[in-house]
């Protein structure tokens, strides 16, 4: 596994643009922190972002994996580019004649999806942790680990993410098209959700049952907005008489969801790539 991930890497590595993508990618990362500096001046009133509690534990595990989440475009382009290059430049082909099987090719892309992955979540997870230490007024041990789930949640979101997108590299071969593709499922998916939930089924949640097993959907279910959250949006919302009931826990069945469709992209990966013709 370790020769497989080895390859991989170089590929990526002396690929300019895909190093550059995964560099800019970590980049943007850091720029969470740069939320602190935020700053407004309103005549009287001095505010800064920090001070609205974002940066306090346990919320800040909320708020982190939910903002490094959008950022996952970066790293897509690079899983989409890694499988559109094997076929522009034929090391897919030499890959195989060299010896490596097509078990091998989807395992060394997986594990690469896999290390993207974990070293994503590692990398939110001591940003989170210097953040946290830094603007939180709650530093207890038991207070400032509670809510670790979400970064097993923003860990499998990305592997849910990435394995999709490995199958739109390979069902379509050039990146622009997969990622034009992937735009486009996601439209399909909100113009079904509103349907069902405007029109098939406007009242109740058997919409929202039925659309949580939506590919794309499942994996933004992993990780709900945070900022209806914030103390200071709920006061605004009780004011005017708005409630909000909605349950922002990371669940064991929308990380099973994403999982199986997980396996059921790498399934899918490796029939196209054993029945295509190289």
């Amino acid at each position: 596994m370790k020769r497989l991930l080895s390859i991989e890497l170089q590929k990526i590595w002396l690929n300019k643009a895909s190093r550059i993508l995964t560099l800019t990618y970590f980049i943007l990362l850091s720029f969470i922190a740069l939320i602190a500096s935020i700053k407004f001046n309103i005549g009287n009133i001095h505010f800064q972002v920090a001070e609205m509690g974002i940066f306090n534990f346990p919320y800040i595990w909320h708020f982190n994996t939910y903002i490094a989440a959008i950022f996952k475009l970066f790293l897509a382009i690079v899983i989409v580019s890694m499988m559109a290059n094997e076929y522009s430049y034929g090391t897919l082909k030499q890959n195989l004649i060299d010896g490596l099987s097509k078990e091998e090719f989807i395992l060394s892309k997986f594990i690469t999806i896999i290390f993207f992955s974990l070293c994503s979540a590692v990398f939110v997870f001591v940003l989170t942790l210097i953040l946290g230490y830094s603007f939180s007024s709650y530093t207890e041990i038991g207070i400032v680990f509670s809510d670790l789930e979400y970064i097993l949640a923003f860990f499998v979101k990305l592997v849910g993410f990435f394995s999709f997108c490995l199958l739109l590299g390979i069902l379509v071969k050039r990146s622009a098209f997969a990622l034009g593709f992937l735009l486009i499922w996601n439209i399909i998916e909100g113009i079904a959700k509103a349907f069902l939930n405007f029109r098939l089924f406007p009242e109740g949640k058997t919409a929202g049952y039925i659309t949580q097993f939506f590919p794309l959907e499942s994996m933004a279910n992993l990780i709900l907005e945070p900022f209806s959250r914030l103390s200071i949006v709920k006061s605004i919302g009780t004011q005017m008489g708005v409630e909000n009931l909605k349950d922002y826990s990371v669940h064991f069945s929308s990380i099973f969801i994403v999982l199986c469709w997980t396996m059921v992209f790498l399934f899918l990966s490796f029939k196209i790539l054993k029945n295509r013709d190289l």
